[in-house]
């Protein structure tokens, strides 16, 4: 019994670890596109969508094809993706600029969706000409 209870403080302490190393990753990840990309609209939106893609892949490669460890699910979605994707800059950019407040809304929520959609599509097809899928994916 001892020994359980002294693997889970370890277990948990490299979680963390791994979970704040992703969000440093995605923040930084973030802050550079802010950098490349002019004006705050088009940043947010562009890591927004990304990020939409990135998590469809992520969760539908670990759902569907079931390939990726609890580690890289902290590293790359809670970690990385939840600290490179911002919903609440996406709010606030909304509410600044009223007068695009409308298309920049649903550009945002139909290209992440989109995205999210073109990822799995991605992910679903075959790996090489010829061969089936075997992803447990749907049959054509």
């Amino acid at each position: 019994m001892g020994r359980l209870l002294a693997v889970g403080p370890r277990r948990h302490a490299l979680d963390v670890a791994v979970v704040a190393g992703g969000g440093y990753l995605g923040a930084n990840g973030r802050y550079g596109i802010s950098l490349l990309v002019p004006g705050t609209l088009e940043a947010t939106l562009l890591v927004n969508v990304l990020g939409s893609f990135l998590l469809g892949a992520l969760v539908y490669r670990r759902v569907v094809v079931g390939a990726l460890s609890s580690r890289l699910r902290l590293l790359f979605g809670t970690g990385f993706l939840s600290s490179f994707t911002t919903y609440s800059t996406f709010v606030l950019d909304a509410t600044s600029h009223p007068e695009s407040a409308v298309p920049y809304v649903l550009a945002s929520y139909a290209l992440g969706f989109g995205a999210v959609l073109l990822a799995r599509w991605i992910l679903r097809r075959p790996a090489t000409p010829g061969r089936g899928r075997n992803d447990g994916g749907d049959r054509e």
